[in-house]
């Protein structure tokens, strides 16, 4: 389910955000960008994986690893390997058709 929150999102850099089961996009627009959107399909698969709870706390952990490491907020993040699996198959709209389980776990570094 997508919903617009333009007041949550407001003053953040965040375009979209995924907490299963929802989809929050900051701009009503963004309901028709397919990239987007499917970039936000992927972590729901991820989070269904990883029953929800142990994706986020996975998440953290990660973020906090990279960002001891790379000392950069926005590396941290982009290096997330829930991340990295977003943004290389974004654009693949067929991606989640064929998605192997587990397949972020090739990009983990």
């Amino acid at each position: 389910m997508i919903f617009v929150c333009k007041t949550l999102l407001k003053n953040t850099k965040i375009n979209g955000i995924t907490l299963f089961p929802f989809i929050l996009l900051k701009k009503i627009e963004d309901r028709q960008n397919p990239i987007l959107i499917n970039h936000e399909k992927i972590h729901l698969r991820q989070q269904l994986e990883l029953l929800v709870i142990f994706f986020y706390i996975w998440y953290v952990v990660e973020y906090y690893y990279w960002m001891i490491k790379l000392k950069n907020q926005y590396l941290a993040y982009r290096y997330i390997s829930f991340e990295r699996e977003a943004y290389a198959k974004e654009g693949d709209l067929q991606y989640l058709k064929t998605r192997k389980l587990w397949s972020f776990w090739k990009y983990l570094s």
